[in-house]
C-alpha cells in the first residue's frame, strides 16, 4: 500500500468520479483506474461501487478514508516539526473564519503576524462553522475561529469573547428613532436575514419560536455585505453582530440594541487536540489573544 495510491482512492472519495479526479491529480483516467484496482486487490475487498455512472464508496472505502485523514494528518505533524527547525522563516498558516467576524477581528492580528513573519505563507479563508470544522478535522486548516458552544471529541476550543447581535434598519425607518427593540419587531417588519442553515439565523429562529413570532422574511441572503445593501435600499431591517455593525458603519443605517431577549453569540478559537500546533500557529494565537482587549474598546 503506497501513499500515492492512497492519495489518488482520496481523490475519488472526494469527486465520486474517476474523470473529474484524474484531472484533479493531474494524470490519465486509466491510470488512476489501474492504482485503485491495485489498492482494491491488495486489501481484499472493493472500495467503490460503480452504479452506471455512478461511484459510490463501499463500507470498507469509508473505513479506510477514516484512517487516510489519519495517516496524513501524521505526516503534516512530522512536516510541521521538522520545518520548526527552521524557526518562522518559512512554512504555512491556514486559518479558517466566520465571514462575520473576519473583517473586523483578524486585521491587527493579520497585519502585525505578516509583517513580523514575512516569509509565512498566511492562508485566511472566511467560512461557515460547519465547513470550518470539516477543515480542521481533515488538516486542510490548522486553526479556525467559530461560534461558540461546540463539543467535539477531536477538537479543543478557546473561547474569545462574547458579543450582542443587533437590529440594523434604514436610517429613515420609523424604528431607527427606537433606544431599543424587542424581537417582536420581526413580526412587524419585513426582514432580509441570513439562510436557516447559518449559526446566527438559527440562534434568531430559535428565540423566535420560544416567543412564538413568526418572522416576515423577505429575503435571505449568504452574505452580510448584500443584507446591509438590502437594507440601505430599504426592503427590509436585519439583525446581525453589533460588532460587524459598528465596524462598517454605515451612515444609511442605525444600529438598535435588541432587549427581551438580548441575543449573545460567543466567539472562539478551535483547532485538533492532537494536532502538533506548530511555531507560527502557536505565535498567531498568542497575537490574537493580545490584540482582543483592543478590538473590544
Amino acid at each position: 500500500m503506497e501513499l500515492k495510491q492512497l492519495e489518488y482512492f482520496m481523490a475519488v472519495c472526494q469527486e465520486l468520479h474517476f474523470t473529474r479526479a484524474a484531472e484533479k491529480l493531474g494524470i490519465a483516467q486509466p491510470s488512476l483506474s489501474q492504482q485503485i484496482r491495485l489498492l482494491e486487490h491488495e486489501i481484499g475487498t472493493p472500495l467503490f461501487d460503480r452504479v452506471g455512472k455512478r461511484t459510490l464508496i463501499t463500507e470498507a472505502g469509508k473505513t479506510l478514508l477514516h484512517h487516510c485523514y489519519n495517516i496524513f494528518h501524521e505526516l503534516s505533524q512530522a512536516r510541521a516539526a521538522l520545518s520548526e527547525l527552521q524557526g518562522l522563516n518559512r512554512g504555512t498558516l491556514k486559518i479558517g473564519t466566520l465571514l462575520t467576524v473576519v473583517n473586523y477581528l483578524l486585521p491587527p492580528t493579520v497585519i502585525g503576524f505578516h509583517r513580523k513573519y514575512p516569509n509565512i505563507e498566511l492562508s485566511v479563508l472566511g467560512l461557515r462553522t460547519g465547513d470550518i470544522f470539516e477543515g480542521l478535522l481533515k488538516n486542510e486548516l490548522d486553526l479556525g475561529i467559530v461560534y461558540l458552544p461546540m463539543e467535539h471529541e477531536e477538537l479543543e476550543k478557546i473561547p474569545l469573547y462574547k458579543e450582542n447581535l443587533a437590529l440594523a434598519a434604514p436610517a429613515d425607518h420609523p424604528v431607527a428613532k427606537e433606544p431599543f427593540v424587542t424581537l417582536d419587531i420581526l413580526k412587524e417588519t419585513p426582514s432580509v436575514l441570513l439562510p436557516s442553515s447559518y449559526f446566527l439565523r438559527q440562534l434568531i429562529n430559535e428565540q423566535c419560536r420560544a416567543l412564538d413570532i413568526k418572522p416576515q422574511q423577505v429575503l435571505e441572503m449568504t452574505t452580510m455585505e448584500s443584507i446591509i445593501n438590502m437594507v440601505v435600499q430599504g426592503v427590509g431591517v436585519t439583525i446581525l453582530p453589533k460588532g460587524y455593525l459598528d465596524y462598517i458603519d454605515n451612515q444609511q443605517i442605525r444600529t438598535i440594541p435588541i432587549k427581551s431577549p438580548v441575543l449573545t453569540t460567543e466567539i472562539g478559537l478551535v483547532y485538533r487536540k492532537n494536532k502538533y500546533l506548530c511555531a507560527a500557529s502557536r505565535v498567531f494565537k498568542e497575537q490574537l489573544l493580545a490584540t482582543l482587549p483592543l478590538i473590544q474598546t
